[in-house]
């Protein structure tokens, strides 16, 4: 959705009809579909204590054919980006292995994992920039939203996550700083995500105001209001959610511009 509304509302209309659209988002659905898989390889352990309910594999998919479908689906996702260019193929290659490389091991490090599925996040928008060549300001803008809140998002999810991570060792902000430090930090990134896009706009696009504090600044300030409230998992499963509708406002937005 984020990849076809970027396409349809920051490039142009015609692209809605596009096979090379289509074929990119395909092949980025199915390196996130073999992501998810290896982090629930990997993650068996941990899921069982944080979302017992949500656990896949050892049950309703064995373990030997989650390897077999995260290989397929990696190796057509890069398969595919390969077709549409050498730069895509590239892309799309070192996103399959860092998604591997952060199922085993990035993730259990404080920050390093929540920056690495961030910066995925935010090339699943600027990939469109490398289809389609022209202006690609919006584009940017739009890949550090995607950047920020991710961030955001990553890093309220180690806290809801607390429990499993700290019982298997993992090595998570909340872990190591504690919830005070940690939201100390959010409220710092929120700030720098904001100046950042405030800066942008103001050098290269100059969009009204009233966009920004609709779509952007009052969300956020709720959501900051509730982070410094939160101190349970219920509380922090609602901020992730929250975060998910701020991504979900921002995708819409294209729309008005």
């Amino acid at each position: 959705m984020t990849q076809y509304f970027t396409a349809y509302f920051l490039v142009d209309t015609s692209t809605i009809t596009d096979l090379n659209l289509f074929l990119l988002s395909t092949s980025t659905v199915l390196i996130a579909a073999a992501g998810y898989i290896i982090n629930d390889y990997y993650d068996i352990k941990i899921d069982y204590i944080n979302k017992p309910e949500r656990v896949v594999i050892g049950k309703s998919i064995p373990r030997r054919f989650a390897i077999l479908f995260h290989t397929i689906f990696s190796l057509s996702g890069v398969a595919i980006g390969y077709y549409l260019g050498w730069q895509i193929a590239i892309i799309n290659f070192l996103s399959a292995f860092l998604l591997w490389w952060y199922s085993n091991n990035l993730k259990r490090l404080p920050f390093v994992g929540n920056f690495s599925i961030a910066f995925l996040t935010a090339m699943a928008v600027f990939i469109i920039a490398l289809l389609y060549h022209g202006d690609n300001t919006l584009i940017i803008i739009y890949a550090f939203f995607a950047f920020f809140m991710t961030l955001v998002r990553e890093i309220i999810k180690d806290m809801e996550d607390l429990k499993g991570d700290s019982t298997f060792g993992c090595q998570t902000l909340p872990i190591v700083w504690g919830f005070r430090k940690t939201k100390q930090f959010l409220y710092a990134v929120v700030f720098i995500f904001c100046m950042t896009v405030v800066i942008l706009d103001i050098l290269f696009t100059a969009l009204p105001s009233i966009y920004f504090i609709l779509f952007l600044f009052a969300p956020l300030v709720w959501m900051v209001i509730r982070l410094y409230r939160a101190d349970t998992v219920k509380e922090f499963k609602w901020l992730s959610n929250f975060c998910k509708i701020i991504m979900l406002l921002g995708i819409l937005s294209m729309s008005l511009l």
